[in-house]
């Protein structure tokens, strides 16, 4: 590696400070937003900057085109992922997605986005080999991007109204694409209701990653019996009684799909799979969590088991990655939180739309 020869920048290493010292920094540096910056950005996509949408917890306020487009060139955005970050903006901030939770937990969760469509193309999204890892420009700002945006604008502050324990990496950044082309089923926004030509993001509340390794497993069965195994995490009981937010997450690589494949499986049938191995007895919990679980439990509850999911398909299968049999389970937060989507172009402050 050489040094880079291009024209010095005498003014960077101020600009770097005086941000950080605004708090609009999550650490890393960043492109300052000057207004030419921000004029072109939004421009660029002919957003009109005044338009409001979303309204951001804690601090509830309006997220704009103008504000989030601040953001998205803080984090290093190109013009034409805006639209990508701004579906997911307006999409964590609905209801369903209960972001006020998300923000200000103890917790670890943040807000993942997933990218359907044409536009994971159009903008060079990653969807395969380290989907979830370094080296593509648009998974890394415009999941940055979304984050800046709720603790700027959202004001969810580290240490302040960002109250996690210890937090976790994708807090900087957790965003991929699908890999729609190696899986052998209906992606993600079409199993969700959106026509397959549509750009859709989804927005999960994840707590963290786990990395699911397996091999050795040629068959259906014991590929299913792996994943469900891997999802017991006594740690993550919910206050609903659940192994964690009720929507677990499983990323799957295409060579473990293939396996579910040739046996005619359909990614129904791989929920109902996993969900039916994915069981904790209770008694496998310790004295003090037990007594909670057992007097939290719903009457047509059954009190000696904890389950994932309160159905099959509140599974969540999402086919991403490269040549491997590794694959990620993402626990969704054990407070109330859905996954949410919006399609790219539509009305994004309208409402939620799945």
């Amino acid at each position: 590696m050489d040094l880079w020869y291009g024209a010095p920048d005498v003014t960077w290493e101020q600009a770097q400070d005086e941000l950080a010292a605004a708090g609009l920094t999550d650490g890393l540096p960043v492109i300052p937003p000057t207004r030419e910056r921000v004029a072109h950005m939004l421009n660029a996509c002919q957003l009109d900057p005044a338009e409001v949408l979303a309204v951001l917890p804690p601090s509830y306020n309006h997220a704009t085109w103008q504000s989030v487009a601040i953001n998205a060139v803080l984090a290093g955005c190109r013009p034409d992922y805006l639209p990508v970050v701004g579906a997911a903006i307006a999409a964590i901030a609905s209801d369903e997605f209960n972001l006020l939770g998300i923000a200000t937990t103890t917790g670890s969760a943040t807000p993942l986005v997933i990218v359907n469509g044409p536009i994971v193309r159009e903008i060079g999204m990653n969807a395969e080999a380290n989907a979830l890892g370094p080296g593509n420009r648009a998974n890394a700002t415009i999941g940055r991007a979304m984050r800046l945006a709720l603790q700027n604008i959202g004001g969810a502050k580290p240490g302040e109204t960002d109250m996690a324990t210890l937090g976790q990496p994708g807090k900087y950044t957790f965003c991929f694409a699908e890999n729609e082309a190696a899986s052998p089923w209906l992606p993600l926004h079409v199993e969700r209701g959106f026509p397959a030509a549509a750009s859709v993001i989804t927005v999960v509340g994840a707590s963290g990653t786990i990395e699911i390794v397996d091999s050795e497993s040629l068959t259906a069965a014991d590929l299913a019996q792996t994943f469900a195994q891997s999802m017991l995490i006594a740690g993550n009981v919910g206050s609903a009684g659940l192994l964690g937010g009720g929507e677990p997450l499983i990323i799957m690589p295409p060579e473990h799909a293939m396996v579910f494949q040739r046996e005619g499986y359909s990614k129904e049938q791989v929920k109902a799979a996993i969900y039916e191995r994915a069981v904790l007895a209770v008694d496998r919990l310790s004295p003090p969590m037990r007594k909670r679980v057992i007097a939290s439990a719903a009457a047509n509850s059954d009190r000696d088991v904890l389950r994932v999911a309160n159905s099959p398909q509140d599974v969540m299968i999402v086919v991403a990655g490269g040549v491997g049999r590794k694959a990620t389970y993402v626990p969704t937060w054990s407070g109330t939180t859905r996954a949410v989507s919006r399609r790219l172009g539509a009305a994004l402050n309208a409402g939620p739309t799945r």
